[in-house]
């Protein structure tokens, strides 16, 4: 078998790099990326306070006295 020859890779053809590139990757059986939590800080839409039915009334409440 007959050695190729090493050829830098500024020097490849974009179609050699992008193979090389291919070749270099792996496919995960999972996300290897870890959970992220959100911050407390930040505005949430979904988990607006105000609109959970939980029975409570958390409206406005007007007391008149005469």
């Amino acid at each position: 078998m007959a050695r190729q020859k090493f050829i830098p890779r500024e020097k490849m053809s974009k179609k050699a790099r992008k193979e090389l590139d291919r070749q270099g990757r792996v496919v995960w059986a999972h996300s290897p990326v870890s959970k992220v939590f959100e911050s407390k800080k930040a505005y949430n839409r979904r988990n607006r306070d105000w609109l959970k039915e939980d029975g409570s009334d958390r409206g406005f409440c007007f007391f008149f006295t005469e």
